[in-house]
């Protein structure tokens, strides 16, 4: 799953943290997974989302305010993928939800003397 772009206000803001760990039986997770992000990316108040899976899944999801995070909650189409995890894919998850009180970062940028000679 690939991060979306990412356009994070000042905070606060809200950060859902989902871990999990699937079953044995995983068939059509990742294509819910996919639309789940879509989806979610179309929900007013959607910032963005980052995750990975490596036996333990994490993905975490920001949110402008509890108000969107409660609206996504009630999407039906996400309903029934909840459903369905609990029925199929997942062992076990747990779900976090965090208010953002701070936000910073890095990103290396090109240096031109990085870049080869010709």
């Amino acid at each position: 799953m690939q991060p979306t772009s990412r356009v994070f206000p000042d905070p606060p803001y809200y950060a859902v943290v989902f871990t999990s760990r699937l079953s044995g039986d995983d068939d059509g997770y990742g294509d819910t997974a996919e639309r789940m992000v879509q989806l979610a990316a179309q929900q007013p108040g959607f910032l963005g989302v980052d995750s990975v899976r490596d036996g333990l899944g994490i993905t975490v999801s920001y949110w402008r305010d509890e108000a969107s995070i409660a609206a996504w909650r009630q999407h039906a189409e996400h309903t029934l993928a909840r459903e369905t995890g609990r029925r199929r894919w997942y062992e076990e998850f747990e779900v976090h939800v965090a208010e953002v009180k701070r936000h910073y970062g890095f990103r290396r940028t090109p240096d031109v003397s990085d870049e080869p000679s010709q």
